[in-house]
């Protein structure tokens, strides 16, 4: 099996895309795909490769399948990176595909912790660990690039016009709490505030 980042590669040549290939550097995230004149969606390539450790990240065996690591300076350089950004997992076990766009990484829920390493010194690196079905679950990168422009397209809905609580997660449960909010409310926090 060819790495994710050729496969991208392989994937955005044959379909004739204009991108940028920055899976070299550290500051940027792996590729830049241009989606048309106006829109550039920027992603980092992540695989799973093996098994999660039980033990190690204290995860359930029916949680395993589904779980996986990232480093939390990776999230925040997708974040970066935004609005027009996320992350694409090729899951190598189950041969499929998950997008989480940058507003996914931001709201899903998750559990962080610092992951002890010795260089010369001890120190901590941040994880994120999280559950691939709070992404987009795709069987090819012809429904990943499908999902990015869809992203895009819908941008102001997403991030402008979408009132109540974004996404249906994995393990999350959006109850209702508070008061009904009527009209005359809204007048006062406007007299209020302006």
């Amino acid at each position: 099996m060819i790495s994710f980042e050729q496969e991208i590669k392989k994937f955005l040549l044959t379909n004739k895309l204009e991108y940028k290939d920055n899976s070299s550097s550290f500051k940027r995230l792996d590729f830049s795909v241009r989606l048309d004149e106006n829109w550039t969606f920027h992603f980092d390539a992540k695989e799973k490769r093996q098994k999660i450790n039980l033990y190690n990240w204290k995860i359930t065996a029916e949680q395993e399948p589904f779980t996986f690591i990232i480093d939390d300076l990776a999230a925040r350089k997708i974040l970066a990176f935004g609005p027009y950004s996320g992350m694409v997992v090729r899951d190598n076990l189950l041969n499929d595909y998950y997008f989480f766009s940058v507003l996914d990484l931001f709201l899903m829920p998750k559990t962080r912790v610092n992951r002890p390493i010795e260089k010369n010194t001890k120190a901590m690196k941040g994880k994120w660990v999280i559950d691939l079905r709070s992404g987009r679950k795709c069987a090819s990168m012809d429904e990943v690039l499908q999902l990015f422009r869809l992203y895009v397209e819908k941008r102001e809905d997403l991030f402008l016009n979408i009132l109540d609580c974004f996404g249906n997660y994995e393990g999350e449960n959006i109850g209702e709490r508070g008061e009904v909010r009527r009209p005359e409310y809204w007048e006062t926090d406007v007299k209020a505030t302006r």
